[in-house]
């Protein structure tokens, strides 16, 4: 599958990856800010070369974006949680977009099973997130039910495909 607009397809991925351009997205997810030069060190090759594959990476949408990972507990984000979002079908797209664009949302899935909406955020306390609650998900016409699971503690989070 590939993602378009957003969306995922079936459509035969454009870019085909060879081992070269793993290793090259492997590094990035470790460190990307490693510089051209350190990378086409390691990978062995020349750096023009390097910055090539990745521009044609970021051309074909492979590369999507580069991005910083911050600790939520440093900035005082103190609560995590997973929401499971039943919606109306007819409302599911413009239930979607109003999520999406909310500023404690981190990551928004329609999903098959029980629930429509899967959708992480973030929040400063317990009143932020009952705000979130109470202002945005329970008072959203189309909104059927909505289940809640706060984080205790986190394992493991990855940013990127392992390939």
């Amino acid at each position: 599958m590939t993602v378009e607009n957003g969306r995922e397809s079936d459509h035969m991925p454009k870019m085909k990856l060879n081992e070269t351009d793993k290793r090259i997205i492997e590094i990035l997810l470790e460190n990307a800010r490693i510089s051209y030069t350190d990378l086409a060190k390691e990978i062995g090759l020349s750096r023009v070369a390097v910055q090539s594959r990745i521009q044609a990476m970021i051309e074909d949408g492979v590369i999507e974006r580069f991005t910083a990972v911050v600790n939520p507990i440093k900035v005082g984000i103190q609560v995590s949680a997973f929401f499971n979002v039943d919606v109306e079908p007819k409302y599911l797209n413009e239930i979607a977009e109003k999520l999406a664009i909310h500023p404690a949302v981190t990551s928004l899935y329609h999903m098959t099973g029980p629930s429509t909406l899967h959708m992480h955020g973030v929040f400063k306390n317990m009143k932020e997130m009952e705000e979130f609650l109470l202002e945005t998900l329970y008072s959203t016409k189309g909104i059927m039910r909505v289940d809640t699971q706060m984080l205790l503690k986190r394992y493991k989070s990855r940013m990127g495909l392992k390939l």
